[in-house]
């Protein structure tokens, strides 16, 4: 399993890129309490993306670990958890804005401060998605890796603040040709006063082919059928 590809996303940053079917992307919290927000689209038909209510709803889950698939709202397996150290990712709690990030941690801008403002996670996939030829119209829910969001006896989302230690990591496998957009903001729910956001690694490597003993295809039966769509899809397309 050589490393293809590494970079770090400090905080704040964002990053994007096509990562091929079949590779590994593995996420590393460099330091406590790392939250990265991911979206994710079909590389190949940009209108496919991540389907969240498709993908909780069909593993009966509010959140995701191993053996999970996040499914494309054409119902096929885009990315699957294939490890994951931590056991807890929050699908639900959304990304941060520019007027609640003013709100929480004082108000910025890049003007006065350079690189040293404090970016929105919304601001910094407008750009990403500008840069693939995308707009704020696609813009959709996220998965918050690193975070654990639970919902107390009141009904109130919380964010369990020692959740991802320093070392956390998460591996994803591609199972489309995927565009991952990624933006190292804090989670909208955490509550700290000041600007959370920690260094994480991200690292592209080569995966084993999925066999039928694998973890994620046997996790549920409707993950099976997400495969079975994946592969249809492929074997269609000749690839």
């Amino acid at each position: 399993m050589g490393n293809i590809w590494s970079k770090d996303i400090g905080p704040g940053d964002k990053w994007s890129g096509t990562i091929g079917k079949g590779k590994l992307i593995r996420l590393t919290a460099l330091e406590a309490g790392a939250n990265v927000s991911i979206q994710l689209y079909h590389a190949k038909d940009l209108t496919e993306r991540y389907n969240m209510p498709d993908t909780l709803k069909a593993q009966h889950t509010a959140h995701l670990t191993r053996g999970n698939v996040l499914m494309s709202d054409n119902g096929r397996a885009m990315v699957s958890i294939v490890e994951d150290s931590i056991g807890w990712h929050d699908p639900l709690s959304g990304y941060t804005s520019r007027a609640a990030t003013d709100a929480k941690y004082g108000t910025t801008n890049y003007q006065e401060l350079r690189n040293g403002w404090l970016r929105s996670g919304q601001e910094n996939f407008a750009v990403e998605l500008v840069r693939n030829g995308l707009s704020m119209r696609d813009m959709m829910p996220v998965v918050n890796l690193f975070s654990k969001v639970v919902v107390d006896d009141k009904g109130d989302m919380r964010l369990s603040l020692d959740h991802c230690p320093a070392g956390a990591t998460v591996t994803l496998r591609t199972e489309l040709d995927t565009l991952v957009v990624l933006s190292n903001t804090p989670n909208p729910l955490d509550p700290r006063a000041s600007y959370p956001s920690v260094p994480v690694k991200i690292e592209v490597l080569a995966a084993s082919p999925v066999n039928e003993d694998d973890y994620c295809l046997n996790y549920r039966p409707e993950n099976r059928r997400a495969f079975e769509n994946t592969w249809e899809y492929h074997t269609l397309l000749g690839s």
